[in-house]
């Protein structure tokens, strides 16, 4: 499998989640993938900003598929 396929694989696997997870619980979202596979997914797609990674309170790390808010979409205060 190439790296893209692997990225596109880990990225499916967070959208379809819809929620945030920890690096284990991706891992065995994606059983054909190695834990090291995993890894440099989730490094490619949180530089790339497609993915939110968050510090738990246990020091774990929790990942998710990020959809930022557009301009559009944020309610603006009503013009007098």
């Amino acid at each position: 499998m190439t790296l893209a396929a692997i990225i596109v694989r880990v990225h499916c696997a967070l959208e379809q989640l819809g929620t945030d997870c920890s690096m284990e619980e991706l891992v065995t979202l994606c059983p054909e993938l190695t834990w090291n596979q995993v890894f440099l997914a989730i490094d490619y797609l949180s530089r790339s900003g497609q993915i939110r990674m968050t510090l738990a309170g246990d020091r774990s790390y929790r990942v998710q598929a990020y959809h930022p808010v557009s301009g559009a979409a944020v309610s603006a205060s009503p013009a007098p």
